[in-house]
């Protein structure tokens, strides 16, 4: 129990240094790829994210999309890429090879749907390479480029935000 303690101290101490050496760097490149993160305990429903990248004109051959459970994965059969809480180690460390790559992908857009403040999923967001981060409000605002303020039972307006800011910022037309 210690231990969980310590790591989960050390884990902290990687997130807050992640985000101090992050530079947001807003370009006007369209949105060719978009990658996903969200808490499959709030939300069970991949297609919502199908359908949002349709909107936002991504082809669904370029959208990744990962999901996160506080429970073990045995339990989770649902989905392909689900990931918890041992696939962290110390220091940030990831001890999955598909966790690792979705993380070096650089996707145009990464979309984090997720409300609870779970250390790992704050993790994912803040070392994916992704160009522009979308999330959920959260108390950490540093986590994400663009944050829309709505609760996870809202996906119709967060994919009407989402669509208007990126029209905003010339990143789809």
């Amino acid at each position: 129990m210690i231990l969980k303690g310590f790591k989960e101290k050390s884990n902290e101490k990687y997130l807050n240094k992640l985000l101090s050496e992050r530079h947001v760097n807003i370009s006007d490149d369209a949105v060719i790829s978009l990658g996903v993160v969200f808490n499959v305990d709030e939300v069970d429903k991949a297609e919502l994210f199908y359908k949002l990248a349709e909107y936002i004109q991504v082809k669904e051959n370029r959208v990744k999309i990962i999901a996160f459970s506080e429970s073990k994965k045995e339990i989770i059969s649902n989905w392909e890429e689900c990931y918890n809480a041992n696939d962290f180690g110390w220091n940030g460390a990831i001890k999955n090879s598909g966790l690792e790559t979705f993380l070096d992908t650089k996707f145009d857009v990464l979309i984090s749907f997720y409300e609870r403040e779970l250390l790992e999923l704050k993790i994912i967001t803040a070392r994916s390479k992704a160009k522009f981060k979308i999330g959920i409000m959260q108390s950490d605002e540093r986590v994400n480029d663009l944050i829309v303020k709505t609760s996870l039972n809202e996906f119709h307006l967060f994919k009407e935000e989402v669509f208007k800011y990126l029209k905003i910022l010339k990143k789809i037309k």
